[in-house]
């Protein structure tokens, strides 16, 4: 029996890791949408930004709980023989007796004045001439009370209640707790705009994949015509029509288009690579974008309407202007109330209903001078307000200025992209046409090497220009999303 709960549990076992595989396999054809709703999900930077956007939430109940004011619970057992301290334990405790203040000495002395010298009780004459004599006030007076001064040990068990509420605090607490809101709604800002930053970084590696891809695909017809073009050199060469040289230089150029081919891939692999890590998950493939039809008309109000930059901005300005209002709360004053109820013996909870107390009252309080420290705060919240104020300008103006400069570069881009696809058609014909003739031998095979670096440098330079118009276009939805 044993033997077959051990095959299941291993069957068990061996099941969820299969589970656990198939789960991990990577992500094959991915398009770019599913691959923005994956790093939203997935992406460990976001989850990190959601964790701090939960935090500023709390902190928002935090502001809020100081509203309801503070209920404490004190418990304290104490031992001692001090003589303060014995006489306040008995009084708090409601057990104080006139014995604990030595009355039993005193009231010794008081009935020495009462008898006559023969020992019989006195009347009230002689009674009133014993206590007028300053000899006999002074010694009783001068009674030193043993059981007051040098009191037996005492446990003391003290459990107390205390409730305070602020009534009135010239608005702090309601300053703090829209700042609290505000500074959540900051976070979710600083969230929105993480996603927004990971959203650029897919969509760039799609690009960056998609244009690789396609380089690689040009490169690789190129390479085929460099492979055709030795072919036909090693036969002219059996033949006496050309020379070592001539095969030299074509292997030569050969090789600089497989080293090419060989960093495109790795680029595309490292592409693959930071893909992965921003989905935080593996990936094989994806589907291509279109590298033509991507375009960046985004208008310029739209831009500085959904810019989180200027959001955080006007927020932060109006943070700053709840927070002149909490430091003007030094110059009121604050009311609040409390209310205490406990009980005390010399055994834990012994006679707690006997003994038990209350108090209950309200303070008001308001400071009239601090050395003026309390106006210059204020003076340096205002001046924060005027600043940020500023900065929220500039920070609309300089959005603005790099809108311009950016579509400024992509229309310049597109008028390159366009003059550099008809230059490439042109390279790429008069290489077959310089190919042919070199076939026919009228021309050299240098001039068809030429020819060909000379289309490779153009789809570089198309390569370059695509890429460039590509970050740019991203650059305008950074600045809008």
């Amino acid at each position: 029996m044993g033997l077959k709960y051990l095959w299941l549990f291993a069957f068990f076992c061996t099941f969820l890791y299969a589970e656990d595989l198939n789960t991990s396999k990577p992500y094959v054809d991915l398009p770019l949408k599913e691959a923005l709703r994956l790093t939203n999900a997935q992406n460990i930077e976001i989850d990190i930004a959601e964790f701090d956007r939960q935090i500023a939430q709390l902190g928002v109940k935090v502001a809020k709980g100081y509203n309801y004011g503070k209920a404490d619970v004190t418990l304290m057992g104490l031992r001692s023989n001090d003589a303060g301290n014995v006489f306040g334990f008995k009084l708090q405790s409601r057990e104080a007796t006139f014995g604990d203040f030595g009355f039993d000495q005193f009231l010794s002395g008081f009935g020495q004045a009462m008898m006559n010298p023969d020992g019989t009780m006195a009347d009230f004459q002689t009674f009133a001439q014993n206590f007028g004599n300053p000899q006999a006030q002074k010694q009783l007076l001068g009674t030193v009370p043993d059981k007051l001064n040098y009191p037996d040990a005492r446990n003391h068990f003290d459990l107390k209640v205390r409730y305070m509420l602020p009534l009135y605090t010239g608005y702090k607490l309601t300053g703090y707790k829209k700042i609290a809101e505000n500074m959540a709604r900051m976070a979710l800002l600083d969230k929105q705009k993480v996603e927004a930053e990971k959203s650029f970084e897919v969509r760039k590696s799609y690009y960056n994949i998609s244009l690789l891809d396609k380089f690689e695909h040009d490169l690789t017809m190129i390479r085929n015509n460099i492979v055709q073009l030795r072919d036909a050199t090693k036969d002219f060469m059996k033949e006496g029509y050309a020379k070592k040289t001539d095969l030299m230089e074509v292997e030569s150029k050969l090789s600089n288009v497989d080293r090419m081919l060989f960093e495109a891939r790795a680029n595309r692999e490292l592409a693959y690579d930071f893909l992965a890590f921003l989905l935080d998950h593996k990936i094989k493939s994806i589907k291509h974008v279109s590298l033509d039809t991507f375009d960046s008309k985004i208008p310029l109000e739209n831009v500085l309407k959904r810019n989180r930059d200027i959001k955080k901005a006007e927020l932060g300005y109006k943070i700053e202007g709840q927070m002149v209002d909490v430091t003007g709360a030094a110059f009121k004053p604050e009311v609040g109330a409390f209310v205490e109820y406990g009980s005390s013996d010399d055994t834990f909870l012994g006679h707690f209903k006997d003994h038990d107390r209350y108090t209950f009252g309200v303070q008001a309080k308001m400071n009239i001078f601090n050395g003026g420290s309390d106006y210059y705060k204020l003076q340096q919240e205002k001046l924060k307000r005027l600043k940020v104020r500023r900065q929220v300008e500039l920070a609309k103006k300089g959005i603005a200025l790099k809108y311009k400069k950016i579509t400024t570069e992509i229309a310049n881009a597109d008028k390159q992209i366009e003059s550099l696809k008809k230059e490439l058609e042109l390279a790429q014909q008069i290489y077959e046409n310089y190919q042919d003739r070199y076939k026919e031998g009228l021309a050299s095979i240098n001039d068809v090497v030429i020819k060909q670096s000379e289309q490779i440098q153009k789809l570089l330079k198309l390569l370059k220009v695509q890429n460039s118009r590509n970050q740019k276009i991203l650059e305008v939805y950074r600045l809008a999303y």
